[in-house]
């Protein structure tokens, strides 16, 4: 998958790369994601622009950590062939605030967050949800929790009982 990262509202530091590390490991847990043809943008802003994207699109009038706008739906992203023209997979947003607040609250590294939340939000471009049913989050967050694993993550859930 090709990524159009933009880096906005965040401190110097390695945030392309870091973005391109969490989309190939996003793509060895959820093979879709591993069609060459695929390209999806990764925004990095702040809690403003967030919050804007979240009340014009979402009608939720608050910032968040990430946003997650698909432009394929899960069966036109499992269908597509390997061949043939780039296919814009969607658009992730990433609040700067929300993410170091969040980082800092669990005592991790803002890099670590915020490479969990690219591998979040590309699962949902994927069709992965979290917010329908107990199994569907279970599923989701397995596939970040393998994913983060092999960037040398610790599991962000292992604090739960």
């Amino acid at each position: 998958m090709q990524l159009d990262i933009d880096i906005d509202g965040w401190p110097a530091g390695e945030w392309e790369a870091l973005a391109e590390r969490a989309c190939a490991a996003a793509a060895e847990v959820e093979l879709s994601l591993a069609n060459p043809r695929l390209t999806a943008s990764v925004l990095f802003t702040t809690d403003d622009e967030v919050h804007t994207l979240n009340r014009e699109w979402r009608e939720r009038d608050k910032p968040t950590n990430v946003l997650s706008f698909p432009m394929l739906t899960r069966e036109e992203l499992v269908e597509l062939a390997g061949e043939g023209p780039p296919a814009m997979l969607g658009d992730i947003a990433l609040a700067h605030e929300t993410c170091a607040r969040e980082a800092e609250e669990k005592g991790i590294a803002l890099e670590h967050h915020a490479a969990h939340l690219v591998i979040h939000g590309l699962l949902h471009l994927a069709g992965h949800d979290h917010v329908q049913t107990d199994k569907q989050a279970e599923a989701m967050e397995a596939l970040e929790i393998t994913a983060l694993a092999k960037l040398g993550i610790p599991d962000p859930y292992g604090d739960r009982t």
